[in-house]
Order: structure tokens, then C-alpha cells, then sequence
């Protein structure tokens, strides 16, 4: 059981880590809160189901345009400054929502300003979060590391929605929003205690031409190229949530949509709690392929069968190939990539893990209308598969890769161990 455990080395060796921990554990529940309000309040303003979609809409340019931009101010700039100054200002945001649901007619556009600054905010703190975390934690726990950060997310994904229902239900709207404004609160006293993250000094300052000069190191780096491809053809083609209601009504069991959408989060779940073993693979690229292979056969095998407790298996154990994808991607970026590169590529990373998801609810909600429902999540899941195994063939360094002898990943460790020393 202990070797199955997830490994704790990070938050017992570095402070910073257990702080940036509990504060995104914290703000994760808030952030779910607001979530489930949002919608919920768009609901009853406008009783628009075009209108609750349309916040999808205008999240996804922030998202595309902010990720990059993001990337390029997380190498030039302290990056504890970033997230500091980002979280305050999704804290005013909150503030906002909660303003705005005090008043006697709440006001509509308000809710979609908010939606985009928010998304716009979370795309230029990500990649800071995820270019500090290299820095803090050392370079054999980074594995460990992103297997405690996928269990912080995961956690949130499981029991945050949970909440956020019963709060908004029971307390309402205003409730919602207040707790999610408390949480960054709580979450910028938090990193008050972070140490500085100044720019290393070989930085490019924030312009289109250092965002195209990640764009370009990613480029020549083709095991990473491979990451990126992976994961957003496994969203593309194999995201399933757009037509679960639907799938729910199909099998007649109207109650089980709850579940449903829990399964997948809940999957990944388990993989967290039994991440233990994650820290001694080094074929982390193959690692990647044949779990994002596993995540589209295992969606494919939730559109076949016709029980509705084997869809639930289904859906759980694709969420679970699709965690141990996660775990060896994030180990393969922060294991391999520069620190004056971090930022812009985590711009990337984030393009390839937000947008993906976004553009497959497209796909699952064209082909079933085009088609039927079943054959929107098989048809997604097998091409998942079938792309997983191209990209393997066109690119073999991703197959290759072997965190032990991989030329990036032991220059990295040398120039970490050079500081240090």
C-alpha cells in the first residue's frame, strides 16, 4: 500500500509547494462555486439555454490569446508577483458577481464580463503556477509533484460541484459568490508567504517575438510536439460531457447524469490517491501514448454497452487513463524544459489541455446530431485511439523518450545541481 500511495517528497521538502498546494485546493472549491452559479443565474435571468452557452463563447479568445501572452509575462516577470496580483483581481471579480446579485434585478452583462476577465486572468496565472513549480520542488520530485497537483485538482473536480449545488441551492446565489470571494482571500494570505521567482536572466521580455520563440523551441522538440498533439486529439475526439445528458435519456436512467459527470473526475481520483508508482517509470512518453490510447477505447467501450452501471465503469476508467496521461506529461515539461522557456511553454501546454476539451464538446454535440449519441462517443473514442497510435508512429522520439538518458531532462538536472551546489 505504500508503494501505491501518492508520494509526499515534495510537501515535506519544499514550503513553498505545501502553500501553493493549499491555496489552489482552496480556491479550486470557490472557483467551483462560482461554476455552478453563474449558469444557474443566467438561467433564471434570461431562461436562454443559448444564453448559459454563450459564456463557453466568451471565455475561449481570452483563453487562446491570454495563455500565450501569459506565457511570455511568466519568463520576463517575478512569478509570485503574477499570481499574486491575478488572484487579487479574480477576488474583485467575485466581488463583482456578489455586488451584482445583491441588487433588487441583478443585471445580464455583468455575467459575461466577468466570465471573460476571469478567463482572460486564469490564462495569464496558469502559466506562472506552472513555470514556479519546477523552481520549488526538486528535480527527482517533480513527478510526485504533479501527481499531488492532479490530486489537488481532481479532489476539487469530484466534490466541488457537489457543493457548489447544495450551496446554491440552499444558501443561494450571493452565498456562492461570498465563499468564492473568501477563498481568494484566504489563497492571496497564502502566497504572501511564497519567496520571490524573479525572471532568470536570460528571459525575453513579453512580445509576439518571444511568444514565437517558445512556439518555435516546442517546435524543435518533437517528444514534446508529441505531448501536445496527444492530448488534444484525446479531447478532440473523445470528450464525451456535451452529450451525457442526452446518453442519460437514451438509457432511461435520467438520474445517473449526476454520476455521469462525476465518473471521469472521479477516475482520475483514484489515480491520484495510488499515484505512488508513477514515480519509478521513465518512459514517460510511451506512458503518455498507451494511457490516451486506454482513455479512448475505454470511452468507446461507454458508447457501445447499454447498461448504464458499465457506462459508469466506463467513463471512470477512462478518467483514470486519462490522469496517468497527465502525470507523464507534466513530468516530461517541468523534467526537460528551460526555466527562461517555462512560462511560454506552459502557455502552450495550456492551449493543448483548455482549448482540446472546448472544440471536442463540438464534435461530440455535431456527430450526434448528425448521427445518434452512441455513435458520437464510440466513433470518438476509436478515433482517439487510432490518432494516439499514429502520432506514435510519426513521431518516434516520443516513444523514445527516457527521462534516465534524455539529452534535455540530464542538462536540466545538471544546471539544477550546478545552482544548488
Amino acid at each position: 500500500m505504500r508503494a501505491l500511495l501518492p508520494d509526499l517528497a515534495p510537501w515535506h521538502a519544499s514550503e513553498d509547494f505545501r502553500r501553493l498546494w493549499l491555496a489552489g485546493l482552496i480556491t479550486n472549491f470557490g472557483t467551483f462555486l462560482t461554476f455552478v452559479a453563474l449558469p444557474v443565474q443566467l438561467k433564471e435571468l434570461t431562461g436562454s439555454a443559448a444564453a448559459v452557452g454563450a459564456i463557453g463563447a466568451v471565455e475561449l479568445v481570452p483563453l487562446i490569446v491570454f495563455g500565450l501572452y501569459g506565457g511570455a509575462l511568466a519568463d520576463a516577470y517575478d512569478k509570485r508577483k503574477l499570481i499574486l496580483s491575478t488572484e487579487a483581481a479574480q477576488g474583485l471579480l467575485s466581488a463583482v458577481l456578489l455586488l451584482n446579485a445583491l441588487l433588487p434585478r441583478p443585471a445580464v452583462w455583468p455575467l459575461y464580463v466577468v466570465a471573460a476577465l476571469s478567463s482572460a486572468l486564469g490564462s495569464l496565472q496558469r502559466p506562472a503556477l506552472d513555470a514556479l513549480v519546477p523552481r520549488i520542488v526538486a528535480h527527482d520530485h517533480l513527478p510526485a509533484a504533479a501527481s499531488l497537483d492532479s490530486l489537488r485538482w481532481t479532489v476539487g473536480g469530484v466534490a466541488g460541484p457537489a457543493l457548489a449545488g447544495v450551496v446554491v441551492a440552499y444558501a443561494g446565489l450571493g452565498a456562492a459568490y461570498a465563499a468564492d470571494l473568501a477563498t481568494f482571500v484566504v489563497s492571496v494570505v497564502l502566497g504572501l508567504g511564497l519567496a520571490a521567482s524573479p525572471a532568470s536572466h536570460e528571459a525575453a521580455k513579453p512580445s509576439l517575438r518571444s511568444v514565437a520563440e517558445g512556439a518555435r523551441y516546442a517546435w524543435s522538440r518533437k517528444e514534446l510536439l508529441g505531448t501536445y498533439a496527444v492530448d488534444i486529439a484525446a479531447m478532440f475526439f473523445a470528450m464525451p460531457l456535451a452529450v451525457l445528458p442526452f446518453l442519460a435519456d437514451e438509457l432511461h436512467a435520467e438520474w445517473s447524469l449526476g454520476l455521469m459527470y462525476a465518473a471521469i473526475p472521479a477516475g482520475s481520483l483514484i489515480v491520484s490517491l495510488t499515484s505512488g508508482w508513477t514515480s519509478r517509470i521513465s518512459r514517460h512518453g510511451r506512458m503518455v501514448v498507451l494511457a490516451a490510447a486506454g482513455w479512448g477505447l475505454a470511452i468507446a467501450a461507454a458508447g457501445v454497452v447499454r447498461d448504464v452501471w458499465l457506462v459508469l465503469l466506463f467513463l471512470t476508467l477512462g478518467g483514470c487513463f486519462d490522469m496517468v496521461s497527465g502525470i507523464f506529461r507534466s513530468a516530461m515539461w517541468n523534467q526537460t524544459i528551460p526555466d527562461e522557456l517555462r512560462g511560454r511553454l506552459a502557455g502552450i501546454e495550456l492551449l493543448s489541455y483548455s482549448v482540446g476539451p472546448q472544440l471536442g464538446q463540438v464534435r461530440s454535440g455535431g456527430v450526434a446530431a448528425w448521427t445518434n449519441v452512441r455513435t458520437s462517443v464510440w466513433s470518438g473514442g476509436l478515433l482517439c485511439a487510432g490518432a494516439a497510435a499514429l502520432l506514435a508512429l510519426c513521431l518516434p522520439s516520443l516513444m523514445r523518450y527516457d527521462v534516465r538518458t534524455d539529452e534535455h531532462a540530464l542538462r536540466l538536472r545538471a544546471r539544477r545541481e550546478g545552482a544548488v551546489g
